[in-house]
């Protein structure tokens, strides 16, 4: 099982196969490398296909410290130096992409050719001058609740929500599985700190190529989102997934790879 320590007691999983730009790939709050199972196939015939399970999550140790967006980041940024990545391709989704801006703030964009965001809002939290966000305290509330008293069936409603439609019984297990691998305590403590980062102000910062992949199904996040992004980040181009929500990459996997084979080609 492909293991790499980023830093003393702390080693993330990966999976690694190809050659080429290296194309990393990186999950939302709670899931794993696992969602990405139709895109490593696909891009490891001509980059360098990666996806890793951040701290806590997935097959990565199970550390009850440093479950904060910015420790991810310098998590990811261990990574890619341990393994002597170069010009790398960030694919962020969901808070994958909170993990991808805090990373550009830390280490800038020397090292980063470009970048894909999946479904996310520049803040999950509905500021007072942001009513686009996902949450408001009394939502992120219930769902910390829920998480440290009834997570199991929570994430069987929850879930459903990311899919324009109906997952099958085999589908929401796997989820489920890979869902549930985090201890209750990691859970909580990383949905509240990625639901209240706010990328906002360094957008406009932000110079390399970005391709931005939405679901125009809005039972999580809104289409507005997705147009946010693409006027308040320079280089950016937005692309509408007609028969997805939260995760086109599992919903039209086809056209999603091939809209990020096409962005990357470009590059």
């Amino acid at each position: 099982m492909p293991i790499l320590e980023v830093k003393p007691g702390i080693e993330l999983y990966y999976e690694d196969e190809g050659q080429g730009t290296p194309v990393i790939f990186i999950h939302g709050v709670w899931m794993s490398s696992k969602f990405f199972k139709d895109q490593i196939p696909y891009f490891k015939g001509a980059h360098r296909a990666i996806s890793l399970d951040l701290r806590g999550h997935g097959r990565s140790s199970k550390v009850q410290e440093g479950h904060t967006i910015e420790t991810y980041a310098r998590d990811l940024h261990a990574f890619i130096e341990k393994l002597g990545l170069e010009n790398v391709i960030l694919v962020g989704w969901s808070m994958g992409a909170f993990v991808v801006w805090e990373y550009l703030q830390q280490f800038g964009e020397k090292n980063v050719s470009g970048t894909v965001i999946v479904d996310e809002l520049a803040s999950d939290f509905k500021w007072p001058d942001f009513p686009i966000g996902a949450f408001d305290l009394a939502t992120l509330t219930h769902f910390m609740r829920e998480v440290q008293v009834n997570r199991v069936e929570f994430l069987k409603g929850f879930l459903p929500l990311m899919f324009k439609n109906d997952l099958s019984p085999e589908e929401l297990q796997w989820m489920l599985e890979e869902t549930t691998g985090l201890p209750v305590s990691v859970a909580s403590a990383i949905l509240f700190d990625q639901s209240v980062v706010d990328y906002r102000s360094i957008l406009p910062s932000i110079t390399v190529p970005t391709l931005l992949c939405f679901g125009k199904e809005e039972k999580l996040i809104p289409v507005a989102a997705g147009e946010h992004l693409r006027d308040n980040i320079p280089n950016s181009k937005l692309v509408l997934f007609e028969d997805s929500c939260h995760c086109p990459f599992l919903e039209e996997p086809q056209r999603f790879n091939q809209e990020v084979k096409r962005f990357i080609a470009s590059l």
